[in-house]
């Protein structure tokens, strides 16, 4: 057996109690802000808060396995994963297989349920990335060698998420692999060239589609538009305010009684605003930070560079999806249709996410913390 195996333990204890903290704010959350939209919509107030809690309970299987996996499998395990991957990503833009909402052709149907390969790729690619870096760290300040290559394996995926289209998740992914070959070593000025070919791309991908130059100007004025593209950032700012500094109480929100559409997505932190008010809003961002710094605790005391570059990667990929949830939700910047992890409904999130703090409690388990 490997030697740095010999020393396992127990899982990381904070971490496990945040992420039962979250999972439980996000359960009921759900409930609480889809209950009259799911009564309305399938005669059901349980059904969205239903389905969250299945998906919970196999979340949560999935991190006991992973929990007790050692994280080297992984590593053997990488191209295999990846490949499955890419398999699923190209398959989602297949007609006849791709399931499209809301404008975005992002989800595989399996019988009453759907999986979001997006979701997938994020894991997979982190997976993938960290064992890369860590077998070619030497080249890493290099740019063909290992700065370019490393780059192409980020944009390819990327690529492919944008023919969905799906801005927001593209966005997780290509930041949490930069947080990963940053701290691998990637220099600065790579990374600097990289930003201003980046700014070109991205004010190209505004401008190929309509619909994301009307959500630039819904964010920038969303009165502008109020009953468009400026409804949802409105009527979140109209659930924000209300709640203030106890909020409004459990329950008892207005916005969710069909003003903000399906509230228990991507805007669910709105409704949490506004029923548990500025303090319970800070409390979720609190835990948040907590799992933050355990994550990057973990990942400085792992006991190999694959370990520690898997941890960032796992811990950059929420911190980077939470940052910009709120953002969003809080109208610091455009509408880009990304879940909060733990608390937005959504299966394929939620399952990866708590697989992937399956992982994290895993290399938990050898760290020196």
């Amino acid at each position: 057996m490997n030697r740095s195996h010999r020393k396992k333990k127990m899982p990381d204890l904070t971490l496990l109690i945040v992420v039962f903290a979250l999972l439980f704010i996000g359960v009921v959350m759900v409930y609480s802000s889809s209950a009259i939209w799911s009564s309305y919509k399938f005669e059901d107030p349980f059904f969205y808060a239903k389905r969250q809690l299945l998906f919970a309970v196999i979340g949560l299987i999935a991190m006991y396995f992973m929990m007790n996996i050692p994280y080297q499998k992984w590593r053997e395990y990488s191209n295999l994963i990846l490949i499955i991957c890419f398999v699923l990503l190209i398959a989602v833009l297949i007609p006849g297989i791709g399931l499209e909402r809301n404008g975005a052709k992002s989800w595989i149907g399996i019988g009453a349920f759907s999986i979001q390969p997006s979701e997938f790729m994020k894991i997979g690619l982190i997976i993938f990335m960290a064992k890369i870096l860590s077998d070619n760290q030497k080249y890493i300040t290099t740019f063909k060698q290992g700065f370019l290559p490393a780059m192409l394996l980020v944009f390819v995926p990327f690529g492919l998420i944008m023919l969905q289209p799906d801005l927001g998740t593209g966005m997780v992914l290509v930041g949490t692999c930069f947080v990963m070959i940053f701290i691998a070593g990637g220099k600065i000025s790579h990374f600097m060239g990289l930003g201003m070919i980046g700014v070109i791309g991205f004010i190209g991908l505004i401008l190929s589609a309509p619909y994301r130059i009307s959500r630039i100007q819904a964010f920038l004025n969303p009165w502008e538009d109020p009953l468009g593209d400026g409804f949802q950032i409105i009527q979140s700012l109209y659930a924000i305010g209300p709640g203030g500094l106890m909020g409004m109480g459990l329950g008892q929100s207005l916005q969710k009684f069909f003003y903000l559409p399906e509230p228990q997505n991507d805007f669910i932190f709105a409704i949490l605003a506004e029923e548990l008010g500025f303090i319970g809003g800070s409390f979720v961002i609190l835990l948040f930070f907590l799992l933050m710094w355990r994550g990057i605790r973990i990942a400085l005391g792992a006991q190999d560079l694959f370990g520690s570059l898997l941890a960032l990667g796992i811990i950059g990929m929420i911190v980077i999806q939470v940052f910009i949830n709120i953002s969003v939700v809080i109208g610091l910047i455009p509408v880009t249709g990304i879940t909060l992890p733990f608390i937005s409904y959504g299966g394929s999130s939620l399952t990866l996410t708590l697989l992937s703090m399956g992982i994290l409690l895993n290399i938990s388990r050898y760290a020196k913390i």
